[in-house]
C-alpha cells in the first residue's frame, strides 16, 4: 500500500470513528481501543495503529481494533474496567496512578497490563504574551483572574495539567477554569475567550499548530527550568526536558524548553496472550507504516518500548520482547 493509499485509508477511519460503545465483552479477536480528543496526538495515533491492524493483520487473523475518540486517560480506565473497551492510549502518570490506585484514580486496576511505550507527550503550556514575564511555567501565576483551558472534564490532559502546575506553586484555585478538548481551547484562545491552553501531546499537535498559525506573535509555550522540572518529578520519576526546536510551529521563532512523560499502550489482561502478541509484534515490524501516517510515531523504537512503564507487561507483549533480546525487568513481570 503507498504512502498515499494509507493516508486516504486511514482519513476514511478518523472520519468513521466515534464515540459510541457497546456494552459486554467484544466478539473474539474485535476489540476497541480508547484514544482521547479529536485535536491531540492520541486519536490520530490511535487511528494509524488500528489501520495498520486492519491492513496487516485482520486478513490472516481476524483479529482487528477500532479506535475511538474518548475524554482521555482517566475515561479510558474506566471503560477498560467496564470491559467497554479492551485498549487503552494512557499518558503515563496515570498509568501510575491506576496501578497505584492514587491520585484522582479512586482504586487499584489491577486487571490492566502494559503493551508498549508509544511516544512522549509532550507539555504545551500555551498563554497569550501579555501574561508572560519570566517565559516559564512561573508565569502561570499571572493568570489568577484570568482564564485558562484546563482540558476536557476527566481527562488525563485535566489530571496531568492539574499535577504539575500543583507541583511548580500554582494555585488553580485563583484562576478561572474552561474545560476544553484540544480543538475547542484552539478556537477558544484564538477568540479571545481564553488566555492560555494546556496540550500535552505528541509534536506537533494540532490545536498547538492551528493556534501557532493564526496567532504567532500574540502568544507563547512556557519553558520549565531544571529546578521546575525536578519539582514536577518529586513524585513520579516521568518527565523529562524536552527541546521543540523552533520552525516546529507556524511563526515559532525560539526553541521551546518544555518537558514530556511518556504515553502507554494499556490492555485488559483478559485480551488473550496469542493476540496481544501479534498486535505488539505487528506494530513492530511495521514502523514505517505508522510513520506515514502521524509523524508522533517516529518517536517509537523497540529499544524504547519498555522505557517508563508503570505497570506490569501483559505476557503477549513480554513474550514478544524476550524474542527479541530485550530484558524484561522484575517489575514488568506479571504475576
Amino acid at each position: 500500500m503507498s504512502k498515499n493509499s494509507v493516508l486516504k485509508y486511514a482519513s476514511g477511519l478518523l472520519t468513521a470513528a466515534v464515540v459510541s460503545f457497546s456494552a459486554g465483552v467484544q466478539a473474539e479477536g474485535n476489540y476497541v481501543m480508547g484514544t482521547a480528543t479529536t485535536g491531540g496526538t492520541y486519536y490520530p495515533v490511535g487511528v494509524a495503529i488500528s489501520t495498520l491492524i486492519k491492513v496487516k493483520l485482520e486478513p490472516s487473523t481476524s483479529i482487528s481494533v477500532s479506535a475511538i475518540s474518548s475524554a482521555g486517560s482517566g475515561e479510558n480506565l474506566k471503560l477498560m474496567d467496564e470491559d467497554q473497551i479492551q485498549f487503552g492510549i494512557l499518558q503515563g502518570l496515570y498509568g501510575a496512578y491506576a496501578w497505584n490506585g492514587s491520585g484522582p484514580v479512586p482504586k487499584a486496576y489491577k486487571n490492566l497490563r502494559s503493551v508498549s511505550m508509544l511516544w512522549q507527550n509532550v507539555e504545551h503550556f500555551v498563554v497569550t504574551k501579555k501574561v508572560t514575564k519570566t517565559g516559564t511555567i512561573e508565569d502561570m501565576s499571572n493568570l489568577y483572574g484570568e482564564s485558562f483551558s484546563i482540558g476536557a472534564r476527566n481527562s488525563g490532559t485535566e489530571g496531568s495539567g492539574r499535577f504539575i502546575l500543583g507541583k511548580v506553586g500554582i494555585d488553580l484555585e485563583k484562576v478561572n477554569l474552561a474545560y476544553q478538548g484540544y480543538g475547542p481551547s484552539a478556537d477558544a484562545l484564538q477568540n479571545g475567550n481564553i488566555d492560555g491552553m494546556n496540550i500535552p501531546a505528541g509534536v506537533p499537535a494540532a490545536a498547538v499548530t492551528r493556534a501557532y498559525a493564526n496567532m504567532g506573535d500574540e502568544i507563547t509555550t512556557l519553558d520549565f527550568t531544571p529546578e521546575q522540572v525536578a519539582q514536577v518529578n518529586s513524585d513520579f520519576e516521568l518527565w523529562t526536558a524536552y527541546k521543540i526546536p523552533a520552525g516546529t510551529y507556524p511563526n515559532q521563532d525560539e526553541d521551546i524548553n518544555t518537558i514530556a512523560q511518556p504515553n502507554i499502550l494499556a490492555v485488559r489482561d483478559d485480551v488473550p496472550e496469542k493476540d496481544v502478541y501479534e498486535i505488539t509484534r505487528t506494530i513492530y515490524e511495521n514502523l514505517p507504516f505508522l510513520n506515514n501516517i502521524h509523524p508522533a510515531t517516529k518517536a517509537m523504537a523497540l529499544e524504547k518500548a519498555i522505557a517508563g512503564l508503570p505497570m506490569p507487561l501483559h505476557p503477549g507483549a513480554a513474550l514478544f520482547y524476550q524474542e527479541q533480546g530485550l530484558k524484561i525487568p522484575d517489575r514488568l513481570i506479571a504475576q
